[in-house]
């Protein structure tokens, strides 16, 4: 199997509308956690009295890469303060969490499987010669407890085992000292086994399980394609068999899997966690990494141009917990939540709604991608994303001038010192493809290149909008990786408050999103006009959106959800038009706080 090879955030850099997201994601609520949310800013892993568990790592697992992309030298020099504070705290046998030695046993060390990982993404931003000691005495240390009996695996950490080997791989790279076969052994055999809990994911309860949970099976979708190796195990694509399962039983048209909190089956009123987003977004990551077959980068776009920036505001200083596919409020139940585990308030836009791991985790999402824009094997590169982005080594520097998936244009300029092939991914919806003006019917674009040669390439294709099927007899719109919704405008009603000790206010206070326009509607031709705007300020603007698509509708009889007059019902009571036919603009799922997106066609 030929594993492609991350690059890192000295070789890639973000440009154009990827940049200008990131520079968002700095100036918003990433960036700032430190300064103002007590679980990252008075964490126990520094030396303070609050959370000591996940919340720094989290955070950190994002905001490292975050401030390395856009070379913050601010963002760069916290990022340290944290780590050398951390490091400071490690005991002599390799234990680095906030606990005393008498807490270990009942420590849920899902924290040292995330606090490995993250030391291993530092140093792949900053080269800092202290980290592979650090780590190499962190997984030492967890063999010998684990295998001593010191410590199980339970609960998260259980549940998230395969997490450990990023920073596995990492030191196995190294060293290749037989210990870290034995630990890549031990936790598989006392981690879950998620093949066994398929049948509960056909027929979801409203019932909490680690099995069932949305974050957990998000990750684990990777967990083949970063232990196979170590383990010397044949890989078998399972991700692809059970993203199936997933898909026909809990499937969302924008890629994801219901999941409020755990998995919540095919209702388009049911939600879906945000770290489920970014953990997803990583899981396809690597299993592109591991397997080069397209269909995980075109999941990954999928996910990254539609539910990553629908469910976080305009300037990043808010988030959901859950989205919902169709979402015609956000505002709290004042009984029970539509959700199957989650609170009223899981859907506002805020600080923290629901739990704060959405807060500390989402921000790795938007990183990691420009991060995997380009990857390597051998002699040869591939442009994984086509996103504005630029690469830079000694051997190649190759630059991608573009505005997709907002526009289907694309220009590289590519130098070389030595030899290598350069390919292009070209996505499966790709029509009209032509090369330098030449027409192609290929399926990916590759080009040799000599030593010295510089090489200009202009890509262009054609998508086409189109309906596609849903459960339920709903159809949603698609052109390529975007998907289409009608947008319901609405009125914000600000929340400012204080609870358990932690303060919202302006611009990181709580937000309830009030509709004040119609959302009962139907399709009702087969025409969509694409129209484009270009790209603003706010690449996924819900006021300005870069693409929009022209299309017919009429009302119906939607109605409520039995028991609610904030959630349309889960089916329209009726698809007898009320009126006659009107013209319409649907916007980009990513720029539509509200939204319908699975509607009838009548």
């Amino acid at each position: 199997m030929n594993r492609w090879n991350f690059y890192t955030t000295n070789e890639i850099k973000p440009a154009g509308w990827l940049k200008r997201q990131l520079e968002i994601q700095a100036a918003g609520l990433s960036g700032n956690l430190d300064k103002i949310w007590p679980d990252v800013r008075d964490s126990a892993w520094i030396g303070g009295s609050k959370e000591g568990w996940e919340r720094v790592p989290y955070w950190l697992d994002g905001f490292i890469p975050l401030a390395y992309l856009l070379e913050d030298k601010d963002m760069i020099a916290r990022a340290k303060k944290y780590i050398d504070a951390i490091l400071s705290y490690q005991k002599p046998d390799g234990w680095i969490c906030p606990c005393s030695d008498e807490e270990r046993k009942t420590y849920d060390t899902w924290a040292v499987q995330i606090i490995a990982k993250t030391l291993t993404v530092y140093y792949q931003c900053s080269g800092d010669e202290r980290i592979p000691d650090v780590v190499y005495s962190i997984l030492k240390n967890y063999r010998d407890m684990l295998k001593n009996g010191d410590i199980v695996l339970y609960d998260w950490g259980k549940a998230r085992w395969f997490e450990t080997f990023i920073a596995i791989n990492f030191v196995y790279a190294r060293c290749k000292e037989d210990w870290l076969v034995d630990l890549a052994k031990i936790l598989k055999e006392q981690g879950l086994d998620y093949n066994e809990a398929v049948p509960l994911w056909k027929r979801p309860l409203n019932r909490w399980r680690f099995d069932t949970h949305i974050v957990n099976i998000a990750m684990m979708l990777k967990s083949e394609a970063v232990s196979c190796d170590i383990l010397k195990e044949e890989y078998t694509d399972t991700a692809d068999k059970l993203h199936a399962i997933l898909e026909e039983y809990n499937g969302t048209p924008v890629g994801l899997f219901t999941g409020d909190e755990c998995l919540s089956g095919l209702s388009p009123i049911q939600g879906t966690e945000l770290c489920s987003v970014a953990e997803q977004m990583y899981s396809y990551e690597h299993l592109f990494a591991c397997t080069g077959e397209n269909k995980w980068a075109e999941r990954l776009e999928m996910l990254a141009f539609n539910a990553l920036p629908a469910t976080i505001s305009d300037d990043m200083w808010t988030h959901q917990y859950d989205q919902m596919s169709n979402q015609i409020a956000c505002v709290a139940f004042p009984g029970k939540a539509i959700f199957r585990t989650n609170g009223s308030e899981s859907h506002l836009f805020g600080l923290e709604p629901n739990f704060g791991c959405c807060t500390a985790n989402f921000n790795q999402a938007w990183p990691k991608f420009a991060l995997s824009a380009f990857m390597h094997s051998g002699d040869t590169v591939i442009n994984v994303l086509p996103v504005p982005s630029e690469l830079k080594t000694k051997n190649e520097h190759i630059t991608v001038e573009t505005n997709y998936p907002f526009e289907n244009s694309f220009k590289y300029n590519v130098e070389v010192n030595e030899a290598i092939t350069f390919k292009i991914r070209v996505p499966s919806f790709a029509e009209n493809l032509t090369v330098n003006g030449e027409a192609t019917d290929a399926k990916e674009l590759s080009f040799d290149l000599i030593a010295g040669e510089k090489l200009e390439i202009n890509v262009a294709f054609d998508v086409k909008p189109t309906f596609v099927d849903r459960p339920h007899e709903l159809k949603t719109v698609r052109c390529g990786s975007l998907v289409f919704s009608v947008p319901v405008k609405y009125e914000t009603k600000m929340h400012e408050y204080e609870k358990d000790g932690v303060e919202r206010k302006f611009p990181y206070c709580d937000y309830e999103l009030i509709p004040v326009s119609d959302w009962n509607y139907a399709y009702s031709t087969d025409e969509l006009e694409i129209r484009r705007s270009g790209v603003t300020d706010v690449p996924f603007s819900s006021k300005n959106p870069p693409v929009t698509i022209k299309t017919g509708v009429k009302k119906i009889n939607w109605g409520f959800e039995d028991g609610y007059d904030t959630v349309c019902a889960k089916v329209p009571e009726s698809t007898q038009a009320l009126g006659s036919e009107e013209e319409i603009l649907l916007y980009p799922y990513g720029c539509a706080k509200l939204r319908m997106t699975e509607i009838p066609k009548i």
